[in-house]
């Protein structure tokens, strides 16, 4: 599904409109608790993902792939979580034809906006997507680790997981696999705890279909790693 084919009507679904909708099952009482949950100052309305998902489909039936990223993009500026999780997943599928750039350039415009790891996770689903599709955008994601952001510094990893994920890399893959290696070493020099985190879930994915790199990786960076990451990271082997 590309969402290119889809309603010429330039209003078939506008932010505020979508944020209506948002609004209309609004939950007080979870939104309390979402807020004391992630923390991040922003407004809360309470909403499950399934919730936010069913919206989604609807809205991505409605609209073409510019519609799309500008929906996106208004939703994400609202500042309200459950449309920010609704702006990544409207961005979020595997091919993007004819051309994915407005919706890669959308999303790393939010990278360096992240305050919270939920908003940043659901972007990064969204985003490693058109890492996959285009992978000399990894030269954009290094950028990010020179960021004063930690949840910016953190996405260089978030993003880049499905190079972990691989079971039998062609060469090209293995080469930008290391790059990111590089980086996960670079961030272990770093003592946040998030960042510590996000390596340790890179290594401990790369375990499951390269367990001598992850071990490798250990052995050369492990003891700069907080004691928890390094249980994680090495979880499975």
């Amino acid at each position: 599904m590309t969402g290119d084919n889809r309603s010429s009507d330039p209003a078939a679904i506008s932010p505020a409109a979508a944020l209506a909708a948002l609004v209309a099952l609004e939950n007080p009482e979870k939104a309390a608790q979402m807020a004391a949950y992630h923390k991040a100052p922003r407004r809360y309305l309470g909403l499950a993902v399934p919730q936010i998902e069913t919206l989604v489909k609807d809205w991505r039936a409605a609209c073409t792939l510019d519609q799309r990223v500008a929906l996106a993009a208004g939703l994400w500026n609202s500042d309200i979580h459950e449309a920010m999780v609704a702006a990544a997943k409207l961005l979020t599928q595997a091919r993007i034809k004819p051309d994915d750039s407005a919706v890669w350039a959308l999303i790393a415009s939010w990278v360096p906006g992240f305050d919270a790891w939920a908003v940043a996770d659901h972007a990064a689903k969204a985003g490693e997507r058109r890492l996959v599709a285009d992978p000399s955008r990894l030269d954009t994601v290094e950028t990010w680790l020179d960021h004063p952001n930690m949840w910016t510094r953190r996405a260089a990893l978030t993003f880049t997981l499905p190079w972990a994920k691989l079971t039998h890399p062609k060469p090209e893959q293995q080469a930008q696999r290391n790059r990111i290696l590089g980086w996960a070493a670079r961030l272990a020099e770093n003592r946040d705890w998030f960042e510590h985190k996000a390596v340790a879930w890179w290594i401990r994915d790369l375990s499951k279909h390269d367990a001598a790199a992850a071990r490798a990786f250990l052995a050369a960076h492990g003891e700069r790693l907080k004691p928890f990451a390094r249980r994680e990271a090495a979880k499975y082997l």
